[in-house]
């Protein structure tokens, strides 16, 4: 049985950031990682890089994940280092910069199974459609915890101002591998050891 995330409208922001993530309670929104976006980006290598682990993660522990894309038909499709490792997953194209402003991910987001409260995002551009995106979570009760070193702009002082405002409205800033080992909760795992060939 489907239910859509709850709000979280009564916990304030310390609460929220001392909170341990929870596998069961996530969801992983890759936002618009493609082709002729990507070049341009001053971080594109670690944004890849990351993005790469976090599915890794994902897959591993059941979160399931959500993938846009920003008009493909002329920006291109997803890059083919994330693709691959998301090839049972439909894009989402969009032409709204935040991704709630699309209808279909609004259904994805209220399909996905069991209790999804916390929306981990990664991807491009941080100060525009991320940026976006996470502040249209956070609205609609989201918690939202942000990959720092999986999302990225063509300006770095974009991609920082645009960190700045996603945690000034209640986001949690995080980086790909506090996220991973907060969800893996400790080694010797099946789990962690499966994910360590990836992290090495």
């Amino acid at each position: 049985m489907s239910s859509t995330i709850g709000r979280i409208e009564a916990l304030d922001f310390h609460h929220i950031a001392r909170r341990p993530l929870q596998a069961e309670e996530c969801a992983l929104a890759i936002v618009d990682i493609q082709e002729k976006l990507l070049p341009p980006i001053f971080n594109n290598e670690a944004l890849v890089r990351n993005t790469r682990l976090l599915i890794h993660a994902a897959k591993i522990l059941d979160i399931p994940v959500l993938v846009t894309t920003q008009y493909a038909k002329g920006l291109g499709g997803t890059v083919p280092e994330i693709a691959e490792l998301v090839a049972d997953v439909q894009p989402i194209d969009k032409t709204e910069f935040s991704c709630f402003g699309r209808d279909e991910f609004c259904s994805a987001v209220k399909s996905l199974p069991g209790q999804r409260t916390t929306m981990l995002l990664c991807g491009m551009e941080a100060h525009i459609c991320v940026m976006q995106t996470a502040l249209a979570a956070l609205d609609q009760g989201y918690i939202v915890h942000v990959a720092s070193d999986a999302i990225g702009s063509r300006h770095e002082w974009n991609w920082q101002v645009g960190l700045e405002r996603m945690q000034n409205a209640g986001a949690v800033i995080s980086s790909t591998e506090m996220m991973i080992y907060e969800l893996m909760r400790k080694s010797g795992t099946p789990q962690f050891k499966e994910l360590l060939q990836h992290i090495k």
